[in-house]
């Protein structure tokens, strides 16, 4: 079982901030920078005779920092990935919300 675990170790390490940021693209006059936001996880259990292991990840694209000739460099959002992202956050917050008010009642 550690030998797996330090395998998934080996392959993880080199992740970094090229995850989250892509390689700058010319686009006409523009230099476009990729932005997403990523996160993977991993786990794995089992006794001396029988294991098992697995993991997972995602990546969302938010949005790209874009040079324009004469211009500072600006980002600009993907509003399509910015509400895939923040309903679900809205939806807890209006159960939480809800269940707060209706324990203030009682």
């Amino acid at each position: 079982m550690a030998n797996i675990v330090s395998q998934i170790a080996d392959k993880v390490r080199p992740v970094g901030v090229s995850t989250n940021y892509g390689e700058p693209v010319e686009v006409g006059d523009q230099t476009l920078i990729p932005v997403s936001i990523g996160w993977f996880g991993f786990g794995a259990g089992g006794d001396d005779e029988n294991g098992g292991g697995g993991g997972g990840g995602a990546s969302i694209p938010v949005g790209a920092y874009v040079r324009r000739p004469g211009q500072d460099l600006q980002f600009e959002p993907n509003l399509i990935s910015l509400l895939a992202v923040s309903i679900p956050t809205i939806w807890v917050t209006g159960k939480a919300l809800s269940k707060v008010i209706r324990a203030l009642k009682k």
